[in-house]
């Protein structure tokens, strides 16, 4: 019986050391990439960077997303409620973890896009369409041609110009940055330079929320 207590009370010692050691680990993160945010922006927002919002905000949402990720869709139009329930006070970053198979080829239609001033249209086409293209099952990343002419895309220069070198480094970089972050899959979300302390709509919810109410 006393072996048995003894044995319990391990047990019990490991999981509090697990607890606390994550909860520390967290903790440090956290610090860590806030202090990245003072020091190393350029972390967190590249010149290449799409935006949108207000330059005089003072709370940045930077989004690492992945166009053919259906959690990236799922979330879009929470981050758009955010920024119209504040006007003036958020701007959304977005930066590319293209993980999935194929998803490089979606970012190089968005940065193409872009050329044409049609990027936060086409963005929204390819999520309204992303079941169809982005099966995991059975994806098919030449389906997404058959949505984008609702974008008004002059589809030729938008296929010669997504073949910009210039793309490929962009890429690059973003995932680059995403390693440097810790970025491990799509959306990840940090808010002033804090992370989320888990996943999920009512943590940035919250995280926003407090931003604003701390810069305003």
């Amino acid at each position: 019986m006393k072996k048995h207590y003894v044995v319990l009370i391990a047990v019990v010692v490991l999981i509090l050391a697990f607890v606390l050691g994550g909860y520390f680990y967290k903790s440090h993160q956290a610090k860590n990439i806030a202090f990245m945010a003072r020091e190393n922006a350029s972390t967190f927002v590249r010149d290449h960077s799409p935006t949108a919002g207000s330059n005089d905000a003072k709370v940045y949402i930077v989004e690492f997303m992945d166009p053919a990720c259906e959690t990236c869709s799922a979330f879009h139009p929470y981050v758009k409620g955010f920024m119209a329930a504040h006007p003036g006070r958020i701007k959304l970053v977005i930066r590319y973890a293209p993980f999935h198979d194929n998803a490089d080829y979606f970012v190089k239609i968005l940065e193409a896009s872009r050329k044409q001033g049609k990027y936060w249209e086409t963005m929204e086409v390819m999520f309204r369409s992303q079941e169809y293209w982005a099966s995991h099952h059975n994806p098919q990343p030449k389906l997404v041609w058959k949505f984008l002419p609702i974008t008004g895309l002059d589809l030729k220069k938008l296929e010669k110009d997504m073949n910009d070198p210039a793309i490929a480094k962009l890429i690059e970089q973003d995932l680059a940055d995403a390693r440097a972050l810790n970025v491990r899959k799509t959306p990840e979300f940090f808010v002033n330079g804090k992370p989320l302390p888990s996943f999920g709509y009512e943590q940035l919810k919250r995280l926003v929320e407090a931003e604003i109410k701390a810069n305003y």
